[in-house]
């Protein structure tokens, strides 16, 4: 078993630090507790680099994420602050392309007690994951696409090379999660085939991968579609997977499932390279006050010591990724310390507390 981890962290902008350092905190103590050594490598990059550097991800920053073991990176970005061509400051796009970082992963999770917008039969139970790629699709030609006075364009891509480890990585999952007892083992390819000619070409990827995996069910439905069911009938989903606009689209409605993008975690995972965030922005309005929510943050940790330990044979790594998020879990369901944006008082170290305190009560 390994024993060492290097992390690359990214500390982000807005209320980034502020969810960040509670999450490393927790981290080295689960790690102490536990016999293994996180080292945490603190690297610059973001909106308000960028705004006082021209920088949003030097070269020095993405040279040590791509020597870390893992990459912890939180909120990212700045309304205010863009490049010349009006776009946000995504230095978590650059970081998926340049570490071809092509699988999305985004669960949605719905534990008993957990207020949601939806009313749960009490025999349903919501638990999947969405697997966006996230190297190619609309978000291709980020930055350069093509506008005139009269029309623009943007060039959408979908290679073969990138769907078939795309999907090679989502029949993985299924059968990862149905020998955890956490699904039927069933993939859903999410697309469009019905009106274009490169989801179609998607989904025939995707049926030539699936005859690979006969035990392992695989079916289709198109992106309309699914957000429908999402509202409808969520726990009938185990595995999506899709492309990266859809992907994107999706994921936010998921995360609204849960009670917002405060829950919502997300990894970014690649052959060789992981990094792992919330979902939510940078929210600048709340910045330095500290009531941010820190649960999705600790929610990616989590997903990065699962990831860390299965990549490295460490059970004792993955036993822990599964106790931070299940004491988060507790924590939501519970509902008696919480933040501002799932209805409670609680502050971010409160809330990070109340999670820290659950794990040791374990």
């Amino acid at each position: 078993m390994r024993k060492r981890f290097d992390i690359a962290v990214f500390d982000g902008d807005g209320i980034g630090p502020e969810i960040m350092r509670p999450t490393i905190s927790l981290l080295r103590q689960m790690a102490l507790d536990g016999g293994y050594e996180l080292t945490f490598h603190h690297l610059p990059a973001g909106a308000a680099h960028y705004a006082e550097t021209g920088k949003s991800l030097p070269c020095a920053s993405l040279d040590a994420a791509r020597r870390a073991d893992a990459i912890l990176l939180s909120a990212m970005g700045l309304p205010s602050v863009r490049y010349p061509d009006g776009t946000e400051i995504s230095p978590q796009i650059e970081l998926r392309k340049a570490l071809s970082l092509f699988a999305g992963v985004r669960p949605v999770r719905l534990v008993p007690g957990q207020r949601s917008p939806l009313a749960l039969p009490a025999d349903r139970e919501v638990d999947f994951v969405l697997i966006r790629e996230s190297t190619e699709g609309l978000f291709h030609s980020q930055g350069a696409g093509e506008v005139t006075e009269t029309e623009a364009r943007e060039t959408l891509l979908i290679t073969r090379e990138t769907s078939e480890k795309l999907f090679r990585f989502a029949f993985g999952l299924a059968a990862e999660r149905r020998l955890r007892g956490r699904g039927p083992g069933r993939v859903t390819c999410v697309d469009k085939a019905n009106v274009f000619r490169a989801f179609a070409f998607f989904r025939a990827i995707f049926d030539a991968e699936a005859r690979h995996h006969p035990d392992i069910v695989a079916d289709h439905a198109y992106v309309d579609a699914t957000a429908l069911w999402f509202v409808l009938k969520p726990w009938d989903f185990d595995v999506l997977v899709t492309e990266n606009m859809f992907g994107d689209i999706l994921s936010d409605l998921g995360a609204g499932l849960m009670g917002g993008l405060g829950l919502a975690p997300s990894a970014d995972i690649g052959t060789d390279h992981a990094v792992f965030q919330p979902c939510h922005g940078s929210a600048p309005d709340i910045a330095g006050r500290g009531v941010a929510n820190p649960m999705a943050m600790l929610l990616s940790a989590a997903m990065m010591l699962d990831w860390l330990g299965l990549r490295h044979d460490a059970p004792t790594v993955v036993e822990d990724g599964r106790r931070l998020r299940e004491a988060v879990e507790a924590v939501v369901a519970e509902g008696a310390v919480l933040t501002a944006d799932l209805g409670g008082r609680a502050t971010t170290e409160e809330a990070a507390r109340a999670v820290m305190d659950r794990l040791a009560a374990a």
